[in-house]
């Protein structure tokens, strides 16, 4: 996949909503928060699934019932179509 423009991102950031670009400007994050902890699980499960082997696009962090994504594409050292593919998928699974 290609790199993303500055422009392109930008663009793409309105159509994933309450996600945000990193202070670099080389990915996209956002934070659940999932009651109880166990919640928090089955949403990082119902991710892990979805991205299967094409994983090497999500950083996940989980801190009691916070769940937080890091998406970039590290072979294109920034942001792609498909990190923002899988920021939408993401949200749809979220709820």
């Amino acid at each position: 996949m290609t790199k993303l423009t500055i422009d392109q991102v930008k663009f793409n950031l309105g159509k994933v909503p309450g996600w945000s670009l990193t202070d670099d400007e080389r990915a996209l994050t956002q934070s659940f928060t999932c009651t109880p902890f166990p919640k928090a699980m089955e949403f990082v499960n119902r991710v892990a699934s979805y991205l299967g082997q094409d994983h090497d696009h999500a950083e996940i962090r989980i801190a009691g019932d916070r769940v937080t994504f890091v998406l970039s594409s590290k072979k294109a050292n920034g942001l792609t179509g498909k990190d923002f593919a899988i920021a939408q998928a993401i949200t749809k699974l979220s709820g």
